[in-house]
């Protein structure tokens, strides 16, 4: 089970964490709250070798995907 599937969150961006963060920001300023997920810190955490370090995932709910795609396009 997804939660964030369920939930009705869509990934907007994936990539390096610099980037994240710009595109973070970025969506922060028009109002646009995402969720981060990083799969490399989870597995480092639970003690598992990290399979691609400083690649994290952005996911925005459906209620604001075409906003925060204008956002995307704008910034990269």
């Amino acid at each position: 089970m997804n939660k964030l599937r369920d939930q009705k969150y869509y990934l907007l961006y994936n990539g390096s964490s610099i980037l994240i963060l710009a595109l973070i920001n970025a969506l922060k300023q028009e109002n646009i709250i995402p969720v981060i997920k990083d799969r490399g810190e989870s597995a480092r955490l639970a003690g598992f070798g990290v399979i691609s370090p400083m690649v994290q995932e952005v996911y925005i709910h459906s209620d604001e995907l075409k906003k925060g795609k204008k956002v995307l396009e704008q910034l990269f």
